[in-house]
């Protein structure tokens, strides 16, 4: 997947933040790009902001049907679909003895059933392009932290669960990488994306992992990518 242009993208989660980063690296590459959101308006307005190779889908992660129609619509629209970025993602942190059964269930039904069910989804289309599965892990799927009982278990399942896939799907020729980044400036658990701005690392980093990753000679691919600020807030 040298020459990227005209390719064909699918981004859950791509509104804002580190989805919509990896969208605009992708557009500026030359590619076609559908961004999914949970609300269409949303979605609509973000892609009128990468321009006309882009297009807004509503789409929940935690519907497996929802997530066909996704994958049915950029077919149509496109004909091919060559890289599935699967980003949605939220966070809920509290001791274990404050954190609820709906929030427990929500972080591991978006988090990690979630890229199941959009990889399963789009699964036969990506193995007929012999494509690129990325999935956006987080270095909380490594290293566990207090407060994280929900975020990590989703996280380091959504680890183990992308580099079994990776195995699995190999022989297709199919390429998968998790991505997983330390502190990023997004709207992720209700910061603002200017708060410590200087220092975390910026949606359009990933999104320029992302493209490195999908020019990159065919003959090789990291399967997982580990990414931390170069300084912390202390600095």
């Amino acid at each position: 997947m040298n020459d990227i242009r005209a390719k064909v993208a699918l981004i859950t989660g791509g509104t804002k933040g580190i989805g919509y980063g990896i969208a605009q690296a992708m557009i500026a590459q030359g590619m076609r790009v559908a961004i999914t959101g949970r609300n269409l308006e949303a979605a609509q307005q973000a892609a009128q902001g990468l321009g006309e190779y882009a297009i807004g889908l509503a789409s929940d992660v935690t519907d497996y049907s929802s997530q066909e129609k996704v994958v049915e619509t950029v077919l149509e629209k496109w004909g091919q679909l060559d890289v599935l970025i699967a980003n949605a993602g939220v966070g809920h942190f509290a001791p274990i003895d404050e954190l609820s059964a709906q929030q427990w269930n929500q972080t591991i039904d978006t988090n990690l059933t979630g890229v199941f069910y959009s990889v399963k989804a789009s699964l036969a289309a990506i193995k007929s392009t012999k494509g690129y599965i990325i999935t956006i892990s987080s270095l909380a799927g490594t290293n566990f932290f207090a407060r994280g009982t929900a975020y990590n278990a989703s996280k380091f399942g959504l680890t183990g669960f992308t580099q079994a896939l990776m195995l699995d799907v190999r022989k297709d020729d199919v390429k998968v990488t998790t991505i997983m980044p330390g502190s990023v400036s997004s709207h992720f658990g209700g910061r603002s994306p200017e708060e410590g701005k200087d220092w975390r690392i910026q949606p359009e980093d990933i999104g320029q992992i992302t493209v490195d990753l999908l020019k990159m000679h065919p003959r090789t691919f990291p399967s997982k990518v580990e990414v931390r600020p170069s300084k912390t807030a202390s600095n």
